[in-house]
């Protein structure tokens, strides 16, 4: 349903431009409809799923659907930008943008998606006004988030709350955008909207954890990643946080690891793998992921306006988020 929306917005774009776009995404050529979705579209599926809840009207589910895509626009900015900040030289298992075209145009091709999101809103319904507000705080977070993440890089002191603050604006809010926005567009009260968007910003949570482990745990082969690629670039991520603030001899030598400036082979990229998994990270982050969960769960459970069957395909995803391992 998104990935028409957002090829047909990109081949309107400036053609010097075109070509790493659709090479982020995956399209094999510009000029072609693409045949797969663009990525795993979390951030559009909720926006949908949220949307269905409310209406079966087409022409709103098609308004909804345009949300969707607006929300992809700015993840996808997001994730072109994040691989020359952490120095990502794989994006979905292919050359990243910067590394295919260099960092100049692959910052322009980011900014230009970023552009493109507010203007897939216009003119979407009565509600664009607010909708465009949630996109652009959603927007404002997601850059504080991210300047957070760096500023924590490296560092051995960083706390358990810092981290989950770090998740909550670098990726909790704009999935917890997406939901609000699906239930906003289709008319959703005020109160079923504010319960959406705490069930995103709960989802969102443990999505970025569930990232975390598998930036450390996760298969190559899946994620599009090399192996251990969080430690490398020796990101403050969940589970390290965890490990580091667990007082073991395993934190101790993590922290020097953390401590260090030197490249990071595989094998001191596995070892440090397993200092955290040692020291009882990878378990703290699979709890908090089941915690999150259990208080998104929550939030569907109180909107009592809605039919079991109605969110059943939240429930669904929720329980795909959890599960995932790509």
């Amino acid at each position: 349903m998104v990935t028409p929306l957002l090829h047909r917005a990109v081949t309107a774009f400036d053609e010097r431009l075109r070509p790493m776009i659709a090479h982020h995404f995956g399209w094999p050529q510009i000029d072609l409809p693409p045949t797969t979705s663009s990525g795993k579209m979390v951030r559009a599926t909720l926006t949908v799923l949220a949307g269905e809840c409310f209406t079966d009207d087409p022409e709103t589910i098609s308004r909804v659907t345009i949300a969707g895509a607006a929300v992809e626009m700015v993840h996808n900015f997001s994730l072109i930008h994040d691989d020359i900040m952490d120095g990502d030289a794989e994006r979905r298992g292919r050359p990243a943008v910067w590394c295919e075209y260099g960092v100049p145009a692959a910052i322009l091709a980011g900014d230009l998606l970023l552009a493109q999101a507010p203007f897939m809103l216009t003119g979407s319904s009565s509600y664009e006004p607010r909708a465009t507000r949630l996109l652009a705080d959603a927007i404002v977070r997601l850059a504080a988030g991210q300047m957070a993440d760096l500023l924590l890089e490296g560092r051995a002191e960083t706390s358990l709350d810092e981290a989950l603050a770090v998740a909550e604006d670098k990726t909790a809010a704009l999935l917890s955008c997406a939901c609000e926005l699906g239930a906003l567009l289709a008319g959703a009260s005020w109160e079923a909207t504010q319960r959406f968007n705490r069930f995103g910003l709960h989802l969102g949570l443990a999505f970025q954890i569930a990232d975390d482990v598998l930036g450390i745990w996760g298969d190559p082969a899946r994620t599009g990643k090399p192996v251990g690629s969080d430690l490398r670039s020796r990101k403050g991520s969940f589970p390290v946080t965890a490990a580091l603030a667990s007082g073991t001899p395993e934190a101790a030598e993590l922290s020097r690891f953390y401590a260090d400036r030197g490249p990071v082979s595989e094998d001191d990229a596995r070892h440090a793998a397993d200092l955290v998994t040692r020291a009882g990270g990878r378990a703290r982050a699979v709890r908090e992921i089941e915690r999150f969960g259990m208080l998104a769960r929550q939030e569907l459970d109180a909107v009592r306006e809605l039919p079991l069957e109605r969110v059943a395909p939240l429930f669904s995803f929720t329980d795909y988020v959890f599960s995932r391992n790509h």
